[in-house]
């Protein structure tokens, strides 16, 4: 059964615009994605006006993007296959702000190039996190895609050392799954997100 909670932040991301966040006003059940029922919603947008877009859908299942409909406060999930689930909510997770250093892979297409990144880990869990860093210089933002970033992360019980897969990339945010972490880190990690440590 797939819910998602009364409160839970939605994002709807349409053409030629600035995406439009969402609140959730009531819980929705459903045995799919899919299946979700039109979902009430609290939006800056105008009443009246209906968009279309890419909907960022954090549910018990976790968050995916599926194709969606903005129309007079109701957000309707459209077609049968969303996009997949990015991260499971039942991994243990704990938010925070944890400064971090590093170096991203970006894909050039033709080559790579390695860019050193500094900034902070604002969420994170057992198979991976949410980092928002810059690159040195005057650029608000990471460079586009960026494959995977090796991180070394200052948490309470000492240093945190991954490579992070990319999973999804935007302005000076990047959510990842870990692709390697040290032993030592990973039952460090373990014990702190689940308030242990």
């Amino acid at each position: 059964m797939i819910t998602v909670a009364a409160g839970s932040t939605l994002t709807l991301r349409c053409p030629g615009i600035e995406a439009i966040p969402l609140v959730c006003l009531a819980e929705v059940r459903a045995p799919f994605i899919a299946d979700l029922p039109p979902m009430p919603v609290l939006s800056l947008d105008e009443h009246g006006l209906r968009r279309y877009g890419i909907l960022e859908l954090a549910s018990s299942a976790g968050v995916t993007w599926v194709e969606a409909e903005l129309r007079d406060g109701l957000i309707t999930v459209l077609g049968d296959t969303p996009t997949g689930v990015v991260q499971r909510r039942d991994s243990p997770r704990r938010p925070g702000s944890y400064p971090a250093t590093g170096t991203a892979q970006v894909d050039l297409g033709d080559r790579q190039r390695l860019v050193a990144i500094s900034g902070h880990v604002q969420d994170v869990s057992t198979s991976g996190l949410l980092l928002r860093a810059t690159t040195a210089g005057d650029s608000p933002h990471l460079p586009g895609a960026i494959v995977r970033t090796l991180l070394h992360v200052s948490m309470p019980w000492g240093e945190l050392t991954a490579a992070v897969t990319t999973v999804d990339q935007r302005s000076d945010q990047l959510r990842g799954s870990f692709e390697w972490i040290e032993p030592g880190s990973a039952k460090a990690l373990a014990e702190f997100v689940a308030g242990r440590g």
